[in-house]
């Protein structure tokens, strides 16, 4: 079946949002913006990773679109673009609870 232009367009789109998620760094960095607006330096602090390294993790996340950041004198800020992200993210919380919870009954 052929996919229309368009939603083939929206479908890599989708992708593209997931995959930026899908690094171990740069879930934590969203997760840690989760409780407001962060400055890059604090970021890499909490993260335990380095300036450069921290502020390309936030350039794929700002290209997907779940970052905005904001440049004040020297340092940039990131924060949350569209917060119903973390819904997503709960279930996929969900699911691995639910997955953990089954592998404990095969066990006992």
């Amino acid at each position: 079946m052929h996919m229309p232009r368009d939603e083939r367009l929206f479908i890599e789109e989708k992708a593209r949002v997931l995959k930026a998620l899908g690094h171990p760094t740069r879930l934590r960095l969203f997760e840690e913006l989760r409780n407001g607006e962060r400055c890059v330096c604090d970021l890499a602090t909490t993260v335990g990773a380095g300036f450069p390294a921290v502020s390309k993790h936030l350039s794929v996340l700002k290209q997907a679109g779940l970052v905005d950041d904001d440049k004040r004198g020297q340092q940039v800020f990131y924060k949350i673009r569209v917060p119903c992200i973390f819904q997503f993210i709960n279930c996929i919380e969900a699911v691995i609870e639910n997955r953990v919870r089954s592998d404990a009954a095969l066990v006992a």
